[in-house]
């Protein structure tokens, strides 16, 4: 019956109760009498700790008014949260035990709301249920809410994506430890899983090494491909460091002299494309502006339709979130927002290439947190 939590060190008091207040001022500049909160990534954004999403109902009910918010859980979680300083920061806890109805303590406690915000992420097993327990209130999404916050890194946020950049990038520097011909992807990555731990992350989120074609699939993983003399290989890794903020770098490596004789010419296009959208970050460039930076350099050498993803993704304590950075997003970047830029050619059948670094916006420019060669990497075979 035990449980694991997701335990990180904590923001101190001071800015969690901060970032509380954000969050109860924004749910009602939106509206929204109040903000449910299910365990995950926002929960841990707003006490330090991201818990456990199970069958029972466990969720920070966050009052937009001055009510006292509350964390509603079954009592028998309660010893994973002691550590959480629930009282300093002046959230009430009400337990609860198999027989009681959990959404209609989270019922009573709102009255009668005509408009509530549950996670985006919260099990339909408990929307559905806390829908039939506050009667006619509106059900809206809390990620539009919360994601106004968490897109604005604080120093805190930005030292731990700093340490997060810096360990992934040792990781890159050791890839000539285990990227060579006749050792399969699924080698190269167990090593790469074990060293991103090595190097200071707690575990590790994902790993792609896509050697020859299978590089032209964005989202492969690993496979039995043996890897060949003269592959271009795409090795994207990342995950949490303990803070609980993610690292996320891509770069792509050819094994020996590439076998390709395009393979030159095109990493040259990719390379300046993902150069320009780099540079063309500041505080009041839109995300389309900067896809559109790297998006114009790709297609402008007859490459626009190899180029198959967005540009980029914003990253904190999800690996994806707020901003995106693609087409037709007219958001304008601000000082703290840190997102990745990745622009990628990729031919069908062939190879493919990727070159990816989390960038944050400062006050007049740019920090990008990935700092490993961004040249095609020609490794000894």
């Amino acid at each position: 019956m035990s449980r694991r939590s997701l335990h990180t060190p904590a923001p101190d008091v001071t800015s969690l109760r901060a970032r509380l207040d954000r969050a109860r001022g924004a749910a009602a500049n939106a509206g929204t009498d109040a903000l449910l909160i299910a365990p995950g990534s926002d929960l841990r954004y707003l006490i330090g700790q991201a818990g456990g999403s199970f069958e029972r109902l466990t969720t920070l009910v966050i009052p937009a008014d001055d009510g006292t918010p509350a964390l509603v859980l079954p009592k028998l979680e309660a010893p994973g949260y002691a550590d959480v300083p629930l009282d300093d920061l002046g959230i009430e806890v009400v337990t609860w035990v198999d027989g009681e109805d959990p959404y209609g303590i989270v019922a009573n406690r709102l009255g009668a709301p005509g408009r509530v915000a549950v996670s985006d992420t919260m099990v339909a097993l408990h929307v559905l249920a806390l829908r039939g327990a506050l009667g006619s209130a509106e059900q809206t999404l809390a990620g539009p809410v919360v994601r106004e916050l968490r897109m604005r890194k604080d120093a805190t946020e930005i030292a731990a994506l700093r340490k997060a950049g810096a360990a992934i990038d040792r990781v890159h520097a050791r890839m000539g430890e285990w990227l060579r011909p006749g050792r399969t992807e699924a080698e190269v990555g167990a090593d790469i899983a074990a060293a991103i731990v090595e190097e200071g992350h707690t575990e590790a989120e994902f790993i792609i090494v896509g050697s020859g074609p299978n590089g032209a699939s964005p989202h492969h993983d690993v496979s039995d491909r043996v890897i060949e003399h003269g592959d271009v290989v795409v090795v994207d890794i990342g995950g949490p460091i303990p803070e609980g903020y993610n690292s996320d770098s891509t770069r792509t490596y050819a094994v020996g002299a590439p076998k390709d004789s395009d393979v030159e010419d095109t990493y040259a296009v990719l390379l300046a494309a993902q150069r320009a959208a780099v540079e063309i970050v500041r505080p009041g460039v839109t995300a389309a502006q900067i896809d559109g930076a790297a998006r114009d350099v790709i297609a402008d050498a007859g490459f626009g339709d190899y180029f198959i993803h967005r540009t980029g993704h914003g990253i904190g304590l999800d690996v994806h979130e707020e901003p995106y950075i693609m087409g037709g997003n007219d958001l304008t970047v601000e000082e703290g927002m840190a997102f990745s830029v990745e622009p990628g050619i990729y031919q069908a059948g062939r190879w493919g290439a990727r070159i990816e670094d989390i960038v944050v916006v400062t006050a007049d420019g740019v920090e990008p947190l990935n700092n490993r060669p961004h040249e095609l990497v020609v490794l000894d075979a």
